[in-house]
């Protein structure tokens, strides 16, 4: 498995190395160091890009939340009305990017091999034992389900969170049937993401003897030492974290997140997230047949005219946008319908794209 950590790395070596946290910067742990945009950014498309971002209020939407990163500080920030800095708002599904920084914990641990078929009880004795942990990571299991919001008529997603499966969300996701052989097919589905959910949490428990439970890991092995102090997740009836959708946080704890992975998996001279396992997320292996044709991942999507990206979407206009070649981390918290995600999704390419690359003035 390292192996293949360390052969997907190579193929990021010549698109953009991970930057250096600057040594003149505090880590963020405690809080973020504040400044104003270095010379390698150029002011005035910045500041047209948010008032871009704060326009789509006028179009239907709400911008709540803009957190611009770079060289480790914030350059730039806003906030809509009754949203400040220490308001905590719903990452949608920005939270299945955390729960694969659960699973390379587990990896990093030696608790877990993504190359072996995923010990799901739904899954045993049937065409879904060949189902493997990196078939849930990249959303291609071969498993039926319809990630609709708006039709609770057709939408799995809808009937898992609040519908027949709201109280054992895995469990609903892993009964559905086989309708493609594994690894032939990308198919995004919040249900992959809360069996992988429960299956960290079932590792977790064993690993402790049933002595710890999911939360406990999570605020003991990422949230605090990020200092994501704010960060709430959500748990199903059963107590199984909603991986797919519920974490509740300050923008400036998301960016902490971000933070993280563009930093390679390492906080403070500590590495928190196995060597290769960032380059595992970006490394696209499908690509949305939807437009903006976003790329996927593991659990991360990818914008392709940013190379070596990687990002965080959620439902209503949630993004953490991690852009390593220019030592940027991007967050945007809204709420937007799906006719105003291209203004919004322009006028955040516009922000990345008034930072300079690394190494080009």
């Amino acid at each position: 498995m390292r192996a293949t950590f360390a052969a997907v790395r190579a193929t990021f070596a010549a698109v953009s190395d991970f930057p250096e946290h600057p040594s003149n910067v505090p880590w963020p742990t405690k809080s973020w160091s504040v400044a104003e945009p270095s010379a390698d950014v150029d002011r005035a498309a910045l500041a047209d890009a948010l008032a871009a971002i704060a326009a789509i209020d006028g179009e239907g939407g709400v911008s709540l939340a803009t957190v611009v990163v770079h060289h480790g500080r914030i350059v730039a920030e806003q906030y809509g009305a009754d949203v400040d800095a220490d308001t905590t708002l719903i990452s949608w599904s920005m939270a299945k990017s955390i729960t694969q920084a659960v699973i390379g914990l587990l990896v990093g641990d030696g608790l877990l091999d993504i190359d072996q078929p995923a010990a799901v009880p739904e899954f045993a004795g049937s065409d879904k034992a060949e189902i493997l942990v990196r078939h849930l990571l990249e959303m291609r299991p071969g498993l039926a389900f319809i990630e609709d919001y708006v039709d609770d008529s057709v939408s799995n997603c809808l009937e898992m969170l609040f519908g027949d499966g709201q109280d054992d969300h895995a469990h609903y996701a892993a009964s559905l049937p086989l309708i493609h052989p594994p690894d032939t097919v990308w198919n995004y589905s919040s249900g992959t993401t809360n069996i992988l959910s429960r299956l960290a949490g079932e590792i977790i428990a064993a690993s402790s003897d049933g002595r710890s439970r999911i939360g406990s890991f999570l605020d003991e092995r990422l949230f605090t030492p990020l200092g994501m102090t704010t960060a709430t997740p959500k748990y199903d009836t059963v107590g199984t974290f909603v991986g797919s959708s519920y974490v509740f946080a300050t923008a400036r704890d998301f960016a902490r997140f971000g933070y993280l992975y563009l930093h390679d998996g390492e906080w403070d001279g500590e590495r928190l997230l196995p060597a290769g396992w960032v380059d595992e997320a970006r490394a696209t292996k499908s690509v949305d047949e939807d437009p903006p044709h976003f790329g996927y991942g593991s659990h991360w999507w990818t914008w392709p005219e940013f190379p070596g990206s990687l990002a965080a979407h959620g439902y209503e206009g949630q993004y953490i946008i991690v852009v390593p070649s220019r030592d940027l981390v991007v967050v945007q918290l809204s709420k937007v319908p799906t006719d105003v995600r291209a203004p919004l999704l322009a006028a955040l390419r516009r922000v990345v794209e008034s930072v300079a690359e690394r190494g080009v003035s």
